[in-house]
């Protein structure tokens, strides 16, 4: 049973670099890029942009509300990596990626789209041509911005792109009832659009939990699995070695439960158990005596027990005394930054403690066995996890108006660009009719 969970967390772990592995060496660099930036430019591209309009774009992303929004500008010769074809780039990038959102890349002069998890399918594609269209002599920044703004209102309107009215004449006398009937669908409408996107909002919130739950998952699991052997001739130290066992399935079958953000919580808690057993076995096989009981480090709770306490400072914040282990407290007292737990978050890569509050339940559940969320005096959840020493989650977080970084991203929207089927569209930069139903500038 517990080898089982092992290696299908492994099998896991394998599958995730899967899709990056197929691609070619043009592909992969953008796919590492976008993971931690959602904006990405090869330098060779035939269409390439400067610094100035990738930090537009970036800005733009961050407060349209367009949800998440990953976009490449590529050299031609990246189409050779998926057969000569620019729509197969996109979906390499978005399998590559491995998260729901909106892609769009440029190859050569190529312009094509694809949405998984926020708009409904096709609406990308169209989006994408809407966009050419409008700016076919203004250049590739224009029309990307452009298209990032056109996401954003579908993203408002359900994952559809808006519509435009349409005329008629009007029967005498029916206007009041019209006007009464439009203004109760509309009402009926918006509380089912408020609704649903509640509803989307936390489905994609607790996918990027998960996703930080499932990587300390696999930490915990590979660290186990080192042990099965050298504990076998040491009885204190397998005991030890069993309860980090027990901790760990406890973990994960608590993940598998879990359906909101909150009950990440026990997930946390039960790996910071297992970490501490874990360390307990080590200290015996080394002929040591068990550390002591104290919370996890707090840069990264992944690695095991703190040692003792130091005083930090985020950036822009007050020194507090937190919990460090060995290296973490020495790095800290010769001026180093410790490397701290990354998440993804709203598409980028951020330290836990400056991630949405959605986060917090996850992140406290460590620290839960030693006061919970009040352990650390408000320095965690409320404080750096709310963004208030001026991170890039200060505010709005983003600029947005929302938690979530790339707007008010909404998680699944019951379809996909991507996968069999692939509906995508856009067009070509450059002279003549633009395939995929685009344009051309």
């Amino acid at each position: 049973m517990t080898r089982g969970l092992l290696v299908a967390a492994a099998a896991a772990a394998a599958l995730a670099l899967a899709a990056t592995a197929q691609a070619g060496a043009r592909i992969d660099a953008a796919v590492v890029a976008l993971k931690s930036d959602p904006v990405y430019v090869d330098p060779t591209a035939e269409l390439a942009i400067g610094a100035a309009d990738q930090a537009r774009l970036r800005q733009k992303i961050d407060t349209a509300g367009a949800g998440p929004v990953y976009i490449a500008i590529l050299p031609l010769a990246t189409e050779q990596e998926t057969g000569g074809d620019p729509d197969g780039v996109l979906q390499e990038l978005h399998d590559g990626v491995g998260r729901p959102g909106t892609y769009a890349v440029v190859v050569g002069r190529h312009f094509r789209a694809g949405s998984e998890g926020v708009l409904q399918p096709g609406a990308a594609g169209r989006l994408a041509t809407e966009a050419l269209d409008a700016h076919r002599g203004d250049g590739v920044t224009a029309t990307l911005l452009d298209f990032v703004d056109r996401v954003a209102d579908a993203q408002q309107n359900g994952g559809v792109a808006p519509s435009g009215g349409g005329g008629g004449s009007e029967e005498p006398g029916t206007g009041g009832g019209v006007l009464i009937g439009v203004l109760a669908l509309g009402a009926i409408g918006f509380i089912a659009f408020r609704a649903v996107r509640s509803r989307r909002r936390a489905q994609a919130e607790l996918a990027e939990v998960k996703a930080a739950a499932h990587d300390d998952l696999i930490a915990l699991a590979d660290d186990v699995q080192k042990l099965e052997q050298p504990v076998e001739s040491n009885a204190p130290a397998k005991q030890e070695y069993e309860a980090a066992l027990t901790n760990y399935e406890q973990a994960s079958g608590a993940y598998d439960r879990a359906t909101r953000t909150k009950q990440l919580e026990g997930v946390a808690t039960a790996l910071e158990e297992g970490r501490f057993h874990m360390a307990a076995a080590e200290a015996l096989l080394a002929g040591k005596k068990p550390p002591e009981r104290r919370a996890p480090c707090f840069f990264d709770p992944r690695h095991g027990p703190s040692t003792r306490d130091v005083e930090w400072a985020p950036p822009g914040g007050t020194p507090r005394k937190v919990p460090a282990c060995e290296a973490d407290a020495q790095a800290v007292e010769r001026g180093l930054e410790p490397a701290s737990r990354q998440v993804v978050a709203g598409g980028r890569t951020v330290p836990y403690w400056s991630a949405p509050p959605y986060f917090g339940p996850w992140a406290g559940g460590y620290f839960m066995p030693f006061g919970g969320m009040g352990f650390l005096s408000g320095l965690f959840v409320g404080e750096l996890l709310g963004g208030a020493y001026g991170g890039w989650g200060a505010g709005s977080w983003g600029g947005s108006g929302n938690a979530g970084g790339f707007g008010s991203w909404s998680g699944d929207s019951g379809g996909s660009d991507f996968g069999g089927g692939m509906d995508f569209g856009g067009g070509d930069f450059g002279g003549g009719s633009g395939g995929g139903g685009g344009g051309d500038f």
